[in-house]
């Protein structure tokens, strides 16, 4: 089972859910084996090629070779079918030759809800419904594993992307320049213009001064 390619991962993105479909994808195919191995062990009571006839001897043949393709093909798209959520977004990526994804910022995510039957809540499995502000509107999901927590897990997500956005948002305090800095400072630039005016030190000297001393505030 490959984890869905972290070359997909944007830098300084954490992956929190990497989830496959649930089990229950391969619903059709045990629907199809229970099919065939209930015509084989008719096939084998049966035993005589002659009643069977060569005709439904291809019949069965065939049936079984499209039941090997189906559970192969099944297999491949369970493997290669990803539902990720990280702490930027939702994605969605399926496809074994051609390749088909959703991506779902989660700042534009409007509203989730999920779906369980009876026997989907008895095997923990549902769809998902994810609303956005995207060109789409409306994104389902199916064979979701647990998709309670899921929602849950995706809300969280949303909550903390928010309070990140807002502190970088926020400006940053100034730093209180304390008080005896500011004293200090104004007494030496006062005993500097003393100096100044006495002929001490020239205007050029003072004003040097004097900004070395603010900047240091």
């Amino acid at each position: 089972m490959p984890p869905y390619p972290r070359r997909l991962i944007n830098e300084g993105e954490n992956v929190i859910l990497d989830l496959k479909p649930h089990w229950w994808f391969f619903a059709r195919d045990a629907i199809a084996t229970t099919v065939m191995f209930g015509v084989l062990l008719v096939y084998l009571w049966i035993g005589d090629t002659r009643i069977i006839g060569t005709a439904m001897q291809w019949v069965f043949i065939l049936g079984l070779v499209a039941w090997a393709g189906l559970m192969v093909i099944d297999y491949l798209r369970w493997t290669y079918t990803h539902f990720v959520v990280t702490d930027k977004r939702v994605i969605s990526r399926t496809g074994i030759i051609s390749k088909r994804g959703t991506e779902i910022p989660l700042d534009r995510i409007s509203n989730i809800d999920f779906h369980q039957r009876l026997i989907d809540r008895l095997i923990r499995a549902g769809d998902l419904n994810i609303e956005s502000a995207g060109r789409d509107g409306k994104s389902h999901f199916d064979f979701v594993r647990q998709p309670d927590a899921v929602q849950q897990e995706i809300y969280l997500q949303i909550e903390s992307n928010a309070k990140i956005q807002a502190s970088w948002s926020r400006p940053e305090p100034m730093a209180a320049v304390p008080v005896h800095m500011e004293t200090d400072a104004a007494d030496q630039i006062a005993k500097l213009a003393a100096l100044r005016d006495q002929g001490a030190i020239t205007a050029e000297d003072f004003e040097a001064k004097k900004d070395e001393l603010l900047g240091r505030m």
